[in-house]
């Protein structure tokens, strides 16, 4: 069944159809996966072979295009009739000599969307440059445009339903982050606090359980939180070493994120002095994200403060998430750093992430919060500091 109600993909649909009359696009292509569930809440494991939305300015309902076995899994999942739900055949499944777009082209053109402006995500994982190629050799009448994530735009902000949904998702990463802090114990090995960190992310609670999310967990230990994005191997947590666990749970595939930091045994004082000191410039960042405020804004506030105690940072300290398929959970959208000016607005739900990677250590205390109306709500009621580990 379908993540929200046909009234709700009508509203998404009007949203991106306003947005695509603005910057003047006749078609859209969208490939994201995450693009096609908010448009029509198409869900399945289906993003390894070529699919895409289609919507154009005068079509009553978005055209859910993805390889023939799966057209039934549409079905289920979307409120889109068979006309709307389509499949290609599987001969043109990695195929050296022909493509599915060759398919799909021949179908829009006889839909009447094969011709004007026609706007594809160019820097979407899932859009190949094969894919590409074909698009444009069988849609001559056709210009290509980079969409310039105009669907992920419109996905910043959400309903209250995408906030209840995240909610929920705020409930299973605390089980989760629980579990895997639990489990870090100097001679246990990473990948059986990783099993259980998994068992209690989609085990969930009584009421629901968890999906598999977009990012798997990221658990960097020793000289290895030096970087962010490392995940477990099957060598042991050491006495003396810090760990990071970076996880989320996802409910209806929206996540809400969150990290920690565990050292075993009392931790180099200047780490615990950068974890206090982020903590506290977390803290004034979210006091800070308020409606009408830009991201750049949000990340002077934090940056102001960390500096007083000689820490830089050069990368990003946030970003947009929500609704999301592998590899990532971030929207692609608004990033809290110098130079984004980007708005904050109610509905926007972002990961703040002020990690420091140091020379030989690493510390990670993250949150994800919601703007509304009165300013910046954490999703999660979790503890903050450095946990530290006997």
């Amino acid at each position: 069944m379908p993540s929200f109600s046909k009234l709700e993909y009508d509203r998404r649909l009007d949203l991106v159809r306003a947005r695509m009359e603005q910057v003047g696009f006749d078609v859209l292509l969208t490939s994201n996966p995450a693009n096609m569930n908010y448009l029509t809440g198409y869900d399945g494991w289906s993003f390894y072979t070529p699919q895409l939305v289609a919507v154009s300015l005068t079509s009553n309902e978005p055209i859910c295009i993805v390889r023939g076995i799966d057209q039934p899994g549409g079905m289920v999942t979307t409120h889109l009739g068979p006309d709307y739900m389509v499949g290609y055949p599987d001969h043109y499944v990695q195929a050296e000599d022909k493509h599915p777009m060759d398919w799909v082209s021949d179908f829009l053109d006889k839909r009447g969307m094969g011709k004007g402006r026609i706007a594809v995500d160019m820097d979407a994982y899932y859009y190949s440059a094969r894919a590409h190629a074909a698009l444009v050799a069988a849609l001559p009448n056709a210009t290509f445009v980079d969409s310039k994530n105009i669907v992920n735009w419109v996905r910043i902000i959400k309903s209250d339903d995408e906030i209840a949904y995240m909610q929920d998702a705020a409930k299973l990463v605390e089980l989760a982050m629980q579990a895997g802090i639990n489990a870090i114990e100097s001679g246990t090995r990473q990948c059986d606090a990783v099993a259980k960190t998994y068992s209690a992310q989609i085990h969930g609670t009584d009421a629901f359980g968890g999906e598999y999310t977009s990012l798997v967990p990221m658990l960097p230990s020793g000289v290895g939180t030096t970087t962010p994005h490392l995940t477990w191997n099957s060598e042991p947590f050491n006495h003396g070493e810090a760990t990071i666990l970076e996880l989320a749970g996802c409910r209806m595939r929206y996540h809400c994120p969150m990290s920690r930091t565990v050292h075993l045994g009392p931790p180099p004082p200047r780490m615990a002095e950068v974890a206090d000191v982020t903590v506290d410039a977390l803290n004034i960042a979210i006091e800070a994200a308020k409606p009408g405020v830009t991201s750049e804004e949000v990340h002077e506030m934090w940056n102001t403060y960390v500096k007083r105690y000689g820490i830089e940072k050069d990368s990003r300290m946030g970003y947009s998430t929500g609704l999301n398929y592998p590899p990532d959970w971030g929207e692609h959208t608004l990033s809290i750093r110098p130079g984004d000016k980007t708005i904050l607005q109610p509905g926007m739900t972002l990961h703040v992430i002020p990690g420091i990677w140091l020379d030989n250590w690493g510390n990670e205390i993250s949150e994800t919060i919601h703007i509304t109306d009165q300013g910046a709500m954490k999703f999660c009621d979790f503890p903050q500091h450095l946990v530290v580990k006997d």
